[in-house]
């Protein structure tokens, strides 16, 4: 029998997955992770202004922009009673304090742990009162809780491993309807069901195509019946995949439709199954990795919409990147640790993108660390780290939380103007609340940019171009000329590819010279008719771990027709400005003149 996996495994399959998205596997499987416009190589100045008039227009802040993230973490707990993946309750409590759990979060249900308990009925009670105290938290708080059902309990799987295809589907169909009858209809809690987490890796399941849709079938058929009974609208989607253009035989971007997403709208469309939302993963260090383009000469997200349309379901249900973080492909990345302000900058700078392309929702992967656990998975994706020697808890957030605060503090109308401001690594996103002003601004750099343009452009490159580029990554040499090691007139390679490849160099080039050079950028706000606390938050390479969360300036603005500084944008940096309207001083109450006699003299006239 095979030995069962700890929830934290999926993160170790997650790590090979990100190293197989090394340059000579994406050339070889033609799989995109980045998307680079032509705007890329246009002039750009080493100064910036950004101008906003309050009295602008504005349109409600799209909920993509709110803090959601998944609530995964550790992969082990000296509690026995709490959800092995999920993070500390110490690091929950401190996110709900400061920021709330009223918007989307992800939680693994892991139904394989769940069932190991079920022998020890109080035991089995006890976790899942943990798991329940969690969901009620963010439902009451007007959150959204994905629940990633996951893990084949012993017993109803081919083989004796949670990552299983279920063979008695019907016992399947049993299980999961109590729990969702429990959650969903008894409870009333507000939750979306995704059915199982990257389905298309053997390291999280072992079955096929097929085999993952028979699961998807039963617990639709589960909802479906619970609702005809409660009248109670239980979404459901899925597929959860590695890359939205995946399927079950390492599909690549040039046959996107032949994905596991193209088949679950097929399949649920033939058999009258609910689809109330479409998931997928994409780890990259890219901001741009979902304006990706297709041989359709359209992006991912509009083609996913038409094949929905295509299938008579609406073709504007929630499309949710529910797993990314800045990765490079390696277990443990500075940029996410001592450099974490890295992958501080980086997470505004990919929201606005996703915004952009069309995703209406997002869920960082995840809340706390991997490691400590009896699977050896040591990895730092988490918003907090921890001591996994200590008994008690000891953990610090990352300056990453620090983002998440300040996007928590964006008003609940975004300035129209701010989606405009466009330059190749700085991005601003400006809203307002009734007497508040935020204008966020971040700097990010993505150190990969040339790998990524190629990578990008895979769909438009021959067989021919293609093996070229192969060759050219299997010895080492487009390394060299990303490095100007080796001059590009001189490789074997047609016209187009060194062209190509000439585009990438000069990107590369822009990325290195912005990586050390700090920017300065203009700031003019019009039309400040009252007085203003002003604040100024920074994220930058001054602080990774544990940084105080508080303003490095604070003073008074009065009423003026145009208010103007200049900001230094260090690279890898977030800054936030806060305008505080200051209420108004109360009128001061002038007591009633006395009373005059009738007769009184006025200069030197006599009055009677």
């Amino acid at each position: 029998m095979n030995k069962p996996q700890a929830p934290s495994s999926k993160l170790q399959a997650q790590t090979k997955n990100c190293k197989l998205h090394s340059l000579i596997f994406i050339l070889l499987t033609c799989v995109l992770v980045s998307w680079c416009p032509g705007v890329l190589f246009s002039q750009q100045a080493d100064d910036l202004e950004f101008t906003l008039d309050i009295n602008s227009a504005t349109v409600p802040l799209p909920k993509i922009f709110k803090p959601a993230v998944d609530l995964s973490g550790r992969g082990f707990h000296y509690n026995p009673f709490w959800p092995q993946g999920i993070a500390a309750s110490e690091v929950l409590n401190t996110w709900q304090n400061d920021i709330g759990f009223n918007n989307l979060y992800r939680m693994q249900y892991n139904l394989w742990e769940i069932n190991q308990l079920s022998k020890n009925k109080d035991l089995q009670d006890k976790l899942l009162i943990n798991y329940e105290n969690i969901i009620k938290k963010i439902s009451e708080a007007g959150g959204v809780v994905i629940l990633d059902i996951f893990g084949t309990p012993a017993g109803l799987g081919k083989v004796l491993d949670r990552k299983s295809p279920v063979v008695n589907l019907k016992a399947f169909k049993e299980l999961i309807k109590k729990h969702i009858k429990n959650l969903s209809c008894d409870k009333r809690y507000n939750i979306w069901y995704e059915v199982w987490s990257a389905p298309d890796l053997d390291d999280f399941f072992l079955g096929r195509e097929q085999d993952y849709l028979n699961i998807y079938r039963v617990i639709a058929e589960s909802i479906n019946e619970l609702s005809a009974e409660t009248k109670i609208h239980i979404p459901l989607g899925g597929p959860a995949v590695s890359w939205w253009f995946q399927n079950f035989d390492s599909n690549s971007i040039a046959t996107p439709e032949r994905s596991l997403i193209y088949e679950l709208i097929k399949f649920c469309s033939h058999y009258h199954l609910p689809l109330d939302f479409i998931t997928w993963h994409a780890y990259s260090t890219s901001p741009k990795t979902e304006k990706d383009s297709t041989i359709y000469k359209k992006t991912g997200v509009a083609l996913i919409r038409d094949w929905l349309f295509y299938f008579n379901f609406d073709r504007n249900i929630p499309l949710i990147v529910d797993e990314w973080n800045y990765d490079s492909g390696a277990n443990v990345l500075f940029e996410r640790q001592e450099r974490a302000f890295v992958g501080a900058s980086y997470i505004p700078s990919r929201i606005k993108n996703m915004y952009e392309a069309g995703i209406d929702y997002q869920l960082y992967f995840c809340l706390e660390d991997f490691k400590g656990n009896k699977d050896g998975v040591v990895r730092n994706v988490g918003v907090f780290g921890f001591d996994s020697v200590a008994p008690e808890y000891q953990g610090a957030p990352k300056c990453i939380y620090n983002t998440f605060r300040m996007l928590s503090n964006l008003g609940n109308n975004m300035f129209v103007s701010s989606s405009k401001f466009n330059d190749e690594f700085v991005g601003v996103i400006a809203t307002k609340a009734a007497d508040d002003i935020t204008i966020l601004i971040y700097n990010y750099i993505d150190p990969e940019s040339g790998k990524n343009y190629l990578s990008s452009n895979i769909v438009t490159m021959n067989n021919a171009e293609r093996k070229m580029l192969i060759n050219l990554s299997a010895h080492d040499k487009l390394t060299k000329i990303m490095q100007r090691q080796l001059d590009i007139s001189g490789i074997r390679a047609n016209k187009r590819l060194k062209n190509l490849l000439r585009k990438a160099l000069e990107l590369n080039d822009k990325s290195e010279k912005f990586k050390s050079l700090t920017r300065n950028i203009k700031i003019d706000i019009k039309n400040i008719k009252e007085n203003y606390l002003y604040q100024l938050y920074t994220i930058d390479s001054t602080c990774s771990i544990n940084c105080i969360f508080k303003p490095v300036v604070e003073r008074e603005i009065g009423s003026v027709e145009l208010y103007q500084e200049i900001l230094d944008l260090s690279p890898y940096s977030v800054n936030m400005i806060v305008l505080k309207k200051k209420p108004k001083e109360p009128e001061s109450i002038v007591p009633a003149a006395m009373e005059q006699p009738v007769n009184q003299t006025v200069g030197n006239t006599t009055t009677d």
